[in-house]
């Protein structure tokens, strides 16, 4: 893509928003830096990024006729591209961009995509992974922590991208094309963004916009949305199920992944050679060993890596056993749907830590999930009542339920409350948003709470 002659306004000076101005930047391209804290300075942006040191840096509110200077705009992934400056933009004839649409323009090599609610992080770490196995000179990127934008320059034509997409993301791709793409699954999550389920879905399904014949779309047959898409994918729609023997794609029979492929039916391993846990981590798996499959890995080295893959951090991550107390770090966990996999992956009675940053989210599902084996019902955060009123409404005793202040409080309770053969859960439900910068923390803090206990 010719974009010589364009000038570039990027809106958001976090991450993303540095690495996509670095990317254009050296690529020689004029581009404007904007940040609507009014309280910005250019001299912190210069401490983050010496490489942007020479770039002007906007802060406040954007006069209309500034706005009327640019071609592209591009949005970080946290800026909501119904704003009232998104909106003007679009009036302008501006374009928003993305970090992944941006990123794509330089892209050289082949590209898989992941999206979905749940596992995007640990289907993409493993393909990730099988394409190391296999040899390949590989970039694992995207909402996964590293920004497209900062690996795209060091493709060529034999790399391959993987990269984990979140909806924020999709928002603003138009051109954006993968090789594979997968859709994981489509539950309830950011509808204080989104607004409602259908854009919801519309934005996840944009993963495959652009592909055609000759190209794959993975999808969970599990999921009715996704089956109904199916019908209206382009590219050749290729299914996983954990529930049902396929004629066609992915699935797990007693224990067994099965590829069927071509009227060939080939075990590619049994979960009881995985390192992961729990039934929506073999579907993670399955959709990785898929998208591999589809894109010409062979099957030992596929194989290979899954029987090695270690679990992602802060997904269902063992942390430490305390008297005889395990601990088990799932701040990853920030939807009810995530909420639900990582309670029934237990296989202990649990102490469950939840609750956070409101999403608009509903708790009837990850409650009733609880199945008699959360013991007790730690809650923190702004969705703390909330959680507590939906147990108790259905059912879940009162008397099993605590509000307290700090993870440290909710650490301390359940510690005191639990037996050798018990498990400690932090699996919240909710973003972290409003007592952590982000989940990680979140998950860290936890972890050094665990840790520093005493026997």
């Amino acid at each position: 893509m010719n974009l010589d002659g364009k000038k570039f306004l990027v809106v958001g000076t976090g991450i993303s928003g540095i690495a996509a101005a670095e990317l254009l930047v050296g690529q020689g391209l004029e581009t404007v830096l904007y940040d609507g804290n009014p309280e910005a300075r250019a001299e912190e942006l210069r401490e983050k990024s010496p490489m942007l040191g020479q770039v002007e840096l906007k802060t406040g509110q954007l006069p209309e006729e500034t706005l009327a200077e640019y071609d592209i705009a591009v949005f970080s992934p946290g800026v909501p591209t119904d704003i009232p400056l998104a909106l003007k933009m679009q009036e302008l004839g501006i374009e928003i961009w993305g970090e992944i649409e941006l990123a794509y323009a330089f892209e050289k090599g082949r590209v898989l995509a992941v999206t979905g609610t749940n596992g995007k992080t640990t289907t993409t770490a493993l393909l990730g992974s099988i394409m190391e196995h296999a040899g390949l000179d590989v970039k694992v990127v995207g909402n996964i922590g590293i920004p497209y934008t900062s690996m795209v320059t060091g493709t060529g034509a034999d790399s391959v991208t993987v990269a984990e997409i979140s909806s924020f993301q999709l928002e603003t791709v138009h051109k954006f094309c993968p090789q594979v793409s997968a859709i994981l699954n489509i539950t309830p999550d950011h509808l204080n963004r989104h607004h409602t389920m259908e854009n919801y879905q519309k934005a996840k399904e944009q993963i495959a916009a652009n592909q055609g014949p000759g190209q794959f779309c993975i999808l969970n047959y599990e999921d009715a949305a996704l089956r109904e898409f199916s019908g209206r994918v382009k590219a050749k729609a290729v299914f996983f199920s954990s529930q049902r023997e396929l004629g066609e794609g992915m699935y797990l029979k007693d224990g067994d992944i099965i590829w069927a492929w071509e009227g060939r039916k080939t075990a590619v391993c049994n979960v009881r050679e995985l390192k992961l846990i729990g039934n929506h981590n073999y579907e993670n798996v399955m959709a990785a060993a898929a998208m591999a499959k589809v894109a010409g890995v062979p099957f030992e080295k596929i194989k290979e890596a899954l029987v090695t893959f270690q679990a992602v951090e802060h997904r269902i991550e063992y942390v430490v056993t305390k008297r005889g107390v395990r601990f088990y770090n799932d701040s990853k966990g920030t939807n009810p749907d995530a909420a639900i996999q990582a309670v029934r992956a237990m296989e202990w009675p649990t102490l469950l830590i939840g609750g956070g940053y409101d999403k608009d989210s509903e708790y009837d599902e990850w409650i009733q999930a609880f199945g008699g084996k959360v013991k007790k019902l730690v809650l923190l955060g702004a969705t703390r009542e909330k959680i507590r009123d939906t147990a108790v409404r259905l059912g879940y005793p009162e008397s099993d339920i605590l509000l307290v202040d700090s993870l440290q409080d909710a650490v301390d309770a359940c510690y005191g409350s639990a037996v050798s053969g018990d498990a400690i859960l932090l699996s919240p439900a909710c973003a972290s948003w409003g007592m952590f910068r982000n989940y990680e923390q979140r998950g860290e803090i936890f972890k050094e709470l665990a840790r520093a206990l005493k026997e």
